[in-house]
């Protein structure tokens, strides 16, 4: 069963709960900035109401203090329609006369008369908000006025003043007692859908115009920011994704470290108690270059002894003599350093890699002509470089390869394969050997790195655990694999190259 491990269980939480933090944060400033802008609105309503309402009175104590002459020709009052659209008309009475109109209204403006003579001011004669209208008296000598008022032409719904008119989101209703006027009723506010609900309510500043303006909106969840909600969701995701990913490669690059400060003590130690193996060691790491060396002086020997003597082809025998000489001592000043003290990183150096496998298959070039394998190498980019030094990855290529080659020998010709493959990846420049040769036993891949142990009789042991010495040495690692459907993969990770 898979288990995540702790850290990982770790961040996870930490990321969901920051996520429903920042997710409501963003919620609740969205929720802030509407509750503010239906305030602003409601405000801004509110006002424009009292400015109505104050500009009613004055006209009605305009009328009172000017008072107009009487008769048909004589009534400039009655041209206000016109001019002011939420007054329908204009009532006037006269002194020793009666109010217009028939006997139940005349005597409620009769009432209000006597009503608004003792307050000084305009009174409120009659209301019928769900008929939508309302009727103003002011008392006056020699005679009195009533304005007959139209509700709905209060609201400046053509001119756009009213937002939240407009566009409908809002609950907007005059009331007066038990009576009310809707002027637009807001989507889905009556209904209880959950959510979050702005109210306002706030009478006009009026005296003679007692109406309350209330306003309501709702706020659904379907409406909370949920773009900018999941965009941050998403933001601490990848962030905390790439903290994990980075934290568990500090993690793997550490315990790496760990036990290459490990293998390094143990060889220490070994090295102590068992310098014959070491020496075994040396001179496994030396046959090849004495091996070329011994093959080019022959060569040279048998050259001088032609009649007449090749010369100029000896002389090239001997310089690779002696390049191969070099190259053993090279070796030996290594190993030197390494027992008495190994230095992790030095001598490191921009290196391309192609031309340094080249030159690795071209020194088993025989051995596999021998064998019938056909090396395939890929290299992308082509100019890929790591850093590395130049003897310690040719060995450590030198040795993968030769063992994929000796277990190729274990398989029939036709089945033989062997792929050399160099990419970058995760950060790093991975190069792979694989051979479709028997494989690797499950039970000896954890041991393969391990000094003196081997699966080849009479083996050593002491190659693949010298090649992850180096490996580590480079800054990187050494790791092996089964291959699909049948073989090894190695896998050598090193450093890439800054260009």
């Amino acid at each position: 069963m898979f288990r995540a491990p702790p850290q990982a269980l770790a961040a996870a939480v930490a990321g969901l709960l920051l996520a429903a933090a920042g997710a409501a944060w963003i919620a609740q400033r969205d929720l802030d900035a509407r509750r503010a802008a239906f305030e602003t609105e409601a405000r801004i309503a509110h006002r424009l109401l009292s400015q109505r309402a104050v500009q009613h009175e004055a006209i009605l104590a305009t009328l009172a203090l000017l008072q107009p002459g009487s008769g048909a020709e004589a009534a400039p009052e009655q041209r206000l329609p016109a001019l002011v659209p939420q007054v329908q008309r204009v009532l006037r009475r006269d002194r020793d006369g009666a109010w217009p109109g028939a006997a139940a209204e005349a005597a409620v403006l009769a009432r209000a008369e006597t009503a608004s003579r003792q307050a000084g001011r305009a009174v409120l004669a009659a209301a019928d908000l769900a008929a939508g209208r309302y009727t103003l008296v002011r008392a006056a000598e020699p005679a009195s006025f009533a304005l007959q008022m139209d509700l709905d032409m209060l609201v400046p719904q053509a001119s756009g003043e009213w937002t939240l008119l407009r566009d409908g989101a809002a609950r907007v209703v005059l009331a007066h007692g038990a009576q009310q006027r809707v002027w637009a009723p807001g989507r889905g506010v009556a209904e209880d859908g959950g959510g979050w609900r702005f109210d306002f309510a706030k009478p006009l500043a009026s005296d003679s115009q007692p109406f309350e303006l209330r306003l309501a909106q709702r706020v659904g969840w379907a409406q909370l920011p949920w773009g900018p909600m999941l965009a941050w969701a998403v933001t601490v995701a990848v962030v905390l994704g790439a903290l994990v990913a980075a934290g568990s490669a500090w993690q793997r690059q550490r315990s790496e470290r760990r036990r290459a400060r490990e293998l390094l003590r143990l060889g220490q130690v070994g090295r102590l108690n068992a310098l014959g193996e070491l020496a075994a060691g040396m001179a496994h790491e030396l046959n090849q270059p004495l091996t070329a060396v011994l093959a080019s002086t022959q060569a040279a020997r048998r050259l001088l002894d032609d009649d007449p003597p090749a010369l100029d082809t000896a002389r090239d025998a001997m310089a690779q003599a002696v390049q191969q000489a070099r190259r053993a001592s090279e070796v030996l000043g290594r190993l030197r350093r390494s027992v008495e003290r190994p230095a992790v990183g030095a001598q490191l150096q921009p290196l391309k890699l192609e031309p340094a496998l080249r030159d690795a298959l071209d020194l088993l070039q025989p051995e596999c002509r021998r064998l019938g394998v056909v090396p395939q190498l890929q290299c992308e980019p082509p100019g890929l470089a790591v850093l590395a030094e130049p003897v310690a990855l040719e060995q450590i290529v030198h040795n993968l390869l030769s063992n994929a080659l000796q277990a190729l020998a274990q398989v029939p010709e036709a089945e033989r394969r062997l792929l050399l493959r160099a990419a970058p990846h995760a950060g790093q420049v991975r190069l792979q050997v694989v051979d479709s040769g028997p494989g690797i036993a499950p039970e000896a891949l954890p041991r393969l790195f391990e000094p003196f142990f081997s699966t080849r009789d009479g083996g050593l042991g002491l190659g693949l655990s010298l090649c992850e010495s180096l490996a580590a040495g480079l800054g990187g690692s050494l790791s092996a694999h089964a291959a699909a459907p049948r073989g090894a993969e190695f896998r050598l990770d090193l450093q890439p190259a800054t260009p």
